[in-house]
């Protein structure tokens, strides 16, 4: 991270080991601000009060490396984000007035994508921000992972059979409470195709019937057309005198074929005149059929014109044409047949849903089951740790338990109770603790004081190392309250998690730091007008230097620096 402008930090780079990073320094120099840019980050409230004296704005930057595949690459590609050799670039920007702006792999985006990808990112545990196996959903889920196949075998079938069984249920409840409107629509598709089988319509037919109406109601027009074309090119027998365009181009092919064989322009001619002699020839016997078979019985329109208007009612209500009509009628037999048959689906669906809740009790017990057996053995785990975490007399247990319902319609069979069930089951999962021998248990955030807190969550996060699959955990004063040994075994359980995920810790316990892969020391400088701090790397004596001022408040101590020596060389040969 590269951090700016933020509180005492004027300008520093935070280079965090894909191990455990410790961060220390003097009390005021600035190590919250590195937990504040992290959350900055991840989406977290932008407080103007943030801000550096005198400067405009503060800004974030961080590169974050996530494994190929991850959610959180997905979501942010998604976004619009583009990789940067495989690495996420994040910012956040607060202004002095307020406003605030984030940027995702070069894209500017809203804020809430930044807290929508911290969930699977980053767990905090501090003072007074916890998140992650705080909320009981995440609980559940972590408790899951832990149990392995005995949970999650059943948890795959249970969750098909709940998809299931969520879709029939709605079928049926469409089919149930819309009883009333698909016997209306039933009625309404059996008289309009009652109406259509009356008349048989057939396709096309009202083209050809519009075609002979037009012939049937001009039909002394077209016969009169026709006799005068056929008597103006065949003739006419009672005027023998009369001249006809037949008469005319047989003669003046006579004419040409006397004289072809002197010019084959003119043969040619002669060859087009025949042609045309053959045309005409034919165009009359046309015209003579045409007229012989012209239809002009006015009966005949009549019937045709009744046709068109029963066919005409038809077009009015169901399409635009007869074929559109038939169409209608196709597609409503099919929906009046679904319609028809909802008695039938009724039972169907019934049983199929009885037998669906009869699978999903099975399932939910196993579930139960499964869980209270992995319940056990990690409550038994997290209390071991926390014995030698300071809290000897400290007992975490899981609440599993389920919620009745007196609808039975609504939930499932488990234990010999309904009870209310859910995509991953019918348990409700809360993680519990009892701080000391009569106390009673109650859930992790309100069981435990800050400090308290956080070391549950080490403990936790130990036991569950390799099954939750957020990559980073930043613990702030994880060891608020506890020295000596239980700080050194801090320490060793801190460097452990640290071997499968990121750990970042802001500690003042030396115990703690000497286990870290990498030390940073965040210290500030007065120059008599502006504080400002800067974050060092802390290698070889330098390392020394500040485990020695953090046991003995002097670095030139030689007691502490023998002890600081003596802390690093038990943590090198634990690691």
């Amino acid at each position: 991270m590269r951090i700016r402008s933020l509180g005492v930090i004027d300008d520093a780079v935070v280079e965090l080991s894909p191990g455990f990073t410790a961060v220390t320094g003097e009390t005021g120099a600035g190590k919250t601000m590195v937990v504040t840019s992290l959350g900055l980050l991840l989406g977290g409230r932008a407080d103007p009060a943030l801000v550096r004296i005198g400067a405009g704005s503060a800004v974030v930057e961080g590169r974050i490396t996530l494994p190929e595949g991850a959610g959180a690459v997905a979501r942010a590609v998604e976004a619009g984000a583009e990789l940067d050799d495989g690495a996420l670039l994040v910012s956040r920007t607060v202004s002095a007035e307020g406003r605030s702006r984030a940027h995702l792999g070069g894209r500017s985006v809203p804020v809430g994508l930044l807290a929508e990808l911290a969930d699977e990112l980053v767990a905090v545990h501090g003072q007074t921000d916890q998140q992650g196996l705080l909320k009981p959903a995440r609980q559940r889920g972590a408790l899951d992972r832990y149990a392995g196949d005995a949970v999650a075998v059943p948890l795959a079938a249970y969750g098909e059979a709940y998809r299931r069984l969520r879709a029939v249920v709605a079928e049926l409840d469409e089919i149930t409470t819309r009883a009333r409107e698909r016997a209306q629509e039933a009625d309404l598709l059996r008289f309009g195709l009652g109406e259509i089988e009356a008349v048989e319509p057939l396709a096309g037919e009202d083209t050809e019937l519009a075609a002979e109406a037009e012939r049937l109601g001009h039909a002394e027009a077209l016969a009169s057309a026709a006799a005068l074309a056929h008597a103006a090119l065949a003739g006419q027998p009672e005027d023998p005198e009369a001249v006809d365009a037949t008469t005319l181009v047989a003669g003046a092919g006579r004419a040409l074929e006397a004289v072809r064989s002197h010019d084959p322009a003119l043969a040619a001619l002669a060859d087009r005149m025949g042609e045309i002699s053959i045309l005409l020839a034919d165009v009359a016997g046309e015209l003579a059929g045409y007229a012989d078979n012209l239809d002009a019985d006015p009966r005949r329109l009549a019937v045709v014109e009744e046709r068109r208007a029963a066919l005409t009612q038809l077009t009015r209500k169901y399409g635009a044409d007869v074929a559109a009509v038939l169409a209608w009628a196709q597609e409503s037999a099919a929906r009046l047949t679904e319609l028809e048959g909802d008695d039938d689906r009724v039972g169907e669906l019934t049983a199929e849903r009885d037998a669906l809740r009869t699978e999903l009790s099975v399932l939910a017990q196993a579930l139960t089951d499964a869980r209270t057996e992995a319940a056990a053995r990690f409550a038994d785990a997290v209390t071991a740790e926390l014995a030698s975490l300071a809290m000897p007399h400290a007992r975490v247990s899981f609440d599993i338990r389920q919620t009745e319902t007196a609808d039975e319609s609504s939930g499932v069979e488990v234990g010999g109770r309904t009870v209310v069930y859910g995509p991953t089951g019918a348990d409700e999962v809360e993680l519990l603790l009892a701080p000391h021998p009569g106390a009673p248990p109650r859930p992790i955030a309100k069981g435990a004081s800050g400090g308290e807190l956080s070391r549950v969550m080490l403990a936790v996060e130990v036991v569950f190392a390799g099954t939750d699959p957020v990559p980073t955990y930043l613990f702030d004063e994880v060891d608020a309250g506890v020295g000596g040994k239980a700080a050194v075994e801090i320490g060793r359980r801190l460097a452990k998690l640290a071997k499968s995920a990121q750990v970042v810790v802001v500690t003042h316990l030396p115990q703690v730091a000497a286990f870290a892969d990498r030390q940073l020391l965040v210290e500030k400088t007065n120059d008599g007008s502006v504080t400002r701090s800067g974050v060092t790397v802390l290698e070889g004596e330098d390392r020394v230097r500040e485990l020695s001022r953090m046991l003995a408040g002097q670095e030139d101590s030689e007691t502490a620096r023998a002890h600081a020596e003596e802390l690093l060389a038990t943590a090198r040969a634990d690691a």
